[in-house]
């Protein structure tokens, strides 16, 4: 399994990103995707997840400012993140549920 995050960067505080992970060595379509991030000095987190049929799970702390959505043709998932806060900085990783595998992350900074 590679995972591949990409689209981190730095914005200020009430500013949106849109992370992309690519899958490959797995049949995406049929796995379950998340996304976690973990914060610096903190516990790595679960953000989102999206299932095989399209149905999402968005975690507490994001939940109506950050949606997951899937590409199964580009094997790609995605995280939109909109309004944008400081306690968002973090590396944001993907990951495939049936797998132990972690893609390298991508950090996202926010800026007050």
């Amino acid at each position: 399994v590679q995972l591949q995050a990409s689209g981190g960067g730095l914005v200020q505080a009430g500013g949106s990103l849109r992370l992309s992970c690519a899958a490959s060595g797995i049949i995406f379509s049929r796995n379950v995707m998340a996304w976690y991030r973990q914060a610096p000095g903190k516990q790595r987190e679960l953000v989102a997840l999206i299932s095989s049929d399209g149905s999402t799970n968005i975690g507490d702390s994001v939940k109506g400012r950050f949606t997951v959505s899937r590409d199964n043709a580009k094997s790609t998932v995605y995280l939109r993140m909109n309004n944008l806060k400081p306690e968002d900085t973090a590396i944001y990783y993907c990951r495939a549920l049936a797998y132990a595998a972690w893609g390298q992350g991508t950090l996202v900074t926010v800026s007050s």
